[in-house]
């Protein structure tokens, strides 16, 4: 499934956010679990070895206090050690080793499930000590009871002396292993703590690069995504001013691809009609200008046909009787001949203007039937043959085999394929080569007319087909426009190509019959 360009940026975004809250949650769980061990330090372990230390500086004091009770010769002095003994020792020993159980059970509520055990084993050796601590006090009660007497036995002091150290030997060691118990766990968990910092640490620096590093990536690939939006503001706005050939060329499936090629068709679609508009504009000039021409032409025909008809048989009259005139010399004969010669000259070429004008101004609707265009050009060759070898034009005749036949009226076809063969003729005043060639197509067939002349500049290219515009010295300007005109009427184009200095190549299509 496909997913728009707002999702998928949402969920690049999204993917950034995620990491940044797993690296805080992870940071804050972190946190918390270290809260938890400097708890577990320094509100459990820190004070129960307080208590163990207590504990054992407490007997080490015992110790001493029953080393001089038993070195005591006093009778009273030991009876005041005895009585103090009896007072002091045993309910505070008792007091504080209840306070170190019952803090026991205190670390064992909020410390960790894996500390359980060591927890457990330290609630029993408090209860193993306080136990050893009555027996203690049952064995101290006996030796106070006999050296309380005025003459106590030696055997049985001895015996209960010998008891109570050895008591007091296991206790203290009791004591000191729990203490060494205590403090190595203390390490164990401080070193711990610093080796889960130090870890923690670099996780959250690494997890914090990475979403960083993603952040970044997420913003470039959402900035590299939307950098066609740039192209298509830039391209909205060489459209607004008119230029139309802004193509974004923007590849992908999204969405800003999508409407990039939907702008690009969009452009090229605006191309197309401006360029069929700005046709349709000059052949709507031209047309105006045919129009122009045709109503001057009917005011030609108004105006000098008539008197044309009645001079050039008046030089016919003229010439006939100058046949029967004598003159005083040959020499003046000879030169009246001449002028009456070029008189008729003269309206017999404003009589074929005249006719250039008619056939604008009424151009023949087109007979249209079946013609064999190779069998049409190969009549206006031959008919031309002798006027093209003079010039020194070389013909080539490159006709397809498979040439269909074409729509068209012969004889305006004639006419056609004559002016260009003129044309093309008159631009190669020092010889050339002259390449007639047909081509079919799908729908039409294309006739090329190609010279190796002088060329055309683009600007006279330009300005070709409009009615008299001419280059030549004593054109009408008519030729080419005319022979546009009948190729339109057969439904057909006609088009040029022209290289300054080549040649020019004249295209010709008419619809296949």
């Amino acid at each position: 499934m496909k997913l728009s360009l707002a999702t998928r940026i949402f969920l690049g975004y999204a993917v950034v956010l995620v990491t940044f809250g797993l690296v805080s949650l992870f940071s804050v769980t972190e946190l918390h679990r270290n809260r938890l061990e400097i708890r577990l330090v320094s509100q459990g372990y820190l004070q129960l070895s307080q208590d163990a230390a207590e504990l054992e500086t407490f007997h080490t004091t015992q110790e001493k206090d029953t080393e001089r009770l038993l070195d005591e010769g006093n009778v009273e002095a030991r009876r005041a050690f005895i009585r103090l003994a009896r007072l002091y020792f045993p309910p505070l020993m008792s007091q504080r080793l209840t306070v170190a159980q019952g803090k026991a059970r205190e670390v064992l509520a909020f410390a960790p499930p894996s500390e359980a055990p060591f927890i457990l084993d330290l609630e029993n050796r408090f209860g193993e000590i306080h136990s050893r601590y009555r027996d203690y006090g049952r064995v101290a009660e006996r030796v106070f009871t006999t050296l309380s007497s005025p003459t106590p036995d030696r055997e049985q002091v001895a015996k209960a002396s010998a008891e109570l150290r050895q008591l007091e030997t296991s206790i203290g060691r009791e004591i000191r292993v729990l203490r060494v118990a205590l403090a190595n766990r203390i390490r164990e968990r401080v070193d711990d703590a610093e080796e889960r910092e130090r870890t923690t640490g670099v996780f959250i620096i690494g997890f914090s690069l990475a979403a960083i590093a993603l952040g970044l990536g997420a913003t470039a690939w959402s900035a590299r995504t939307l950098r066609p939006m740039r192209t298509l503001i830039e391209g909205v706005s060489r459209i607004g001013k008119g230029d139309y050939s802004a193509q974004l060329g923007v590849r992908g499936d999204d969405e800003v691809a999508v409407l990039a090629r939907e702008f690009d068709q969009m452009a090229r679609s605006l191309q197309a009609r401006e360029a069929q508009i700005k046709a349709q504009a000059e052949a709507l000039m031209r047309a105006e200008q045919l129009a122009a021409v045709g109503r001057i032409s009917a005011q030609i025909v108004h105006e000098v046909r008539n008197p044309l008809s009645s001079i050039g048989l008046n030089v016919e009259l003229l010439q006939d009787g100058l046949e029967r005139a004598s003159f005083p010399s040959d020499d003046d004969a000879g030169e009246v001949k001449e002028l009456l010669s070029a008189v008729t000259r003269e309206v017999d070429r404003l009589a074929d203007v005249t006719e250039h004008y008619l056939r604008m101004a009424r151009p023949p609707r087109p007979d249209l039937d079946p013609r064999d265009v190779t069998a049409v050009l190969d009549g206006v060759l031959d008919f031309s043959r002798e006027e093209l070898e003079r010039a020194g034009v070389e013909v080539v005749r490159d006709f397809d085999k498979h040439t269909p036949p074409v729509l068209a009226d012969e004889g305006q076809l004639r006419q056609v394929f004559l002016n260009l063969l003129r044309n093309s003729r008159e631009a190669m005043p020092g010889g050339g080569r002259l390449t007639v060639a047909t081509r079919p197509l799908e729908r039409d067939v294309e006739v090329t007319i190609a010279d190796t002349g002088q060329g055309m500049s683009e600007e006279t290219r330009r300005h070709l087909f409009e009615p008299f515009y001419t280059t030549k010295e004593g054109g009408t300007g008519l030729g080419l426009a005319v022979s546009q005109q009948i190729l339109q009427a057969h439904g057909g184009s006609l088009s040029c190509q022209s290289i300054p200095g080549q040649g020019t190549s004249f295209v010709l299509r008419l619809p296949r019959a």
